[in-house]
């Protein structure tokens, strides 16, 4: 098995285990707060919680993508790795009832409870797909909208990730993505720790290195909107272990881009 394969292995099979309540997280890693003081922690709103169906929020993520991306009635939302679907439920009443909302996800457990989410509660304008971010199971040129929360920094190869979003794009169309980045290099031997992997961190790029990424996929206005630092489930790490002073270096950020 090649790294990349191993890489999503792992992921899967923790994103699956969240799925289905084996396990919690703060974007992959325990970090002992309840699921609603996470979202508020990283930047939603009271009246949006509340929004959310029962279900959908695992107390994950990095940031609140919609609260900078615009979305406006009638237009198509792609969420690449929508697990349970809290962002896509969101999107789905931002757009209305003739928008459309596409989640991309490769965790079949995730997927079926996002599904059962959007039934039980009617979300008519929203639908799941199997699949993986960098391989995007959506036609070209048929999305106004790309959004992400803290996903992409998991996957073993961004650009192509990027490349993908782009594609799918109209003309004109835009994305905004929140997502961990480090300011620094964290070390070889961190990058080798599975958890801490999965915990969000570990995979995160050099935020330069992320927005090159961005503007090599073909995107224009590329700019950061917000940056916040980023320390969920570091008290359950050890103080003055390596892993507890990565997140020194850890920033989450809200992208935008635009594809011409």
């Amino acid at each position: 098995m090649s790294e990349t394969q191993d890489i999503r292995t792992v992921v899967r099979e923790k994103y699956g285990a969240i799925a289905e309540g084996k396990a919690s997280g703060c974007c992959g890693a325990g970090c002992g707060c309840g699921e609603t003081e996470v979202l508020e922690q990283i930047g939603y709103r009271a009246e949006e919680a509340q929004a959310i169906p029962e279900g959908a929020n695992l107390g994950l993520g990095c940031g609140n993508p919609l609260a900078f991306a615009n979305a406006q009635p009638g237009e198509t939302v792609l969420d690449l790795g929508s697990g349970a679907g809290i962002d896509c439920f969101l999107a789905a009443r931002e757009v209305g009832a003739g928008g459309r909302v596409i989640g991309v996800d490769m965790t079949p457990a995730m997927l079926e409870r996002a599904r059962s989410n959007a039934g039980k509660h009617g979300y008519a304008n929203v639908e799941f797909r199997l699949g993986e971010i960098e391989h995007l199971p959506v036609a070209d040129a048929t999305v106004d909208l790309v959004i992400s929360n803290c996903v992409v920094n998991l996957s073993p190869d961004k650009p192509q990730v990027f490349r993908e979003a782009f594609r799918a794009l109209r003309g004109g169309g835009r994305m905004l993505v929140s997502d961990l980045v480090v300011t620094r290099e964290i070390g070889s031997e961190l990058k080798q720790n599975v958890d801490l992997y999965v915990g969000c961190v570990a995979g995160a790029s050099l935020e330069d290195d992320y927005l090159r990424f961005i503007r090599e996929a073909g995107f224009e206005d590329v700019e950061v909107v917000n940056r916040s630092r980023y320390d969920l489930g570091a008290d359950t790490l050890a103080p003055g272990s390596p892993e507890r002073e990565a997140f020194d270096a850890v920033a989450s950020v809200k992208v935008r881009a635009r594809k011409p």
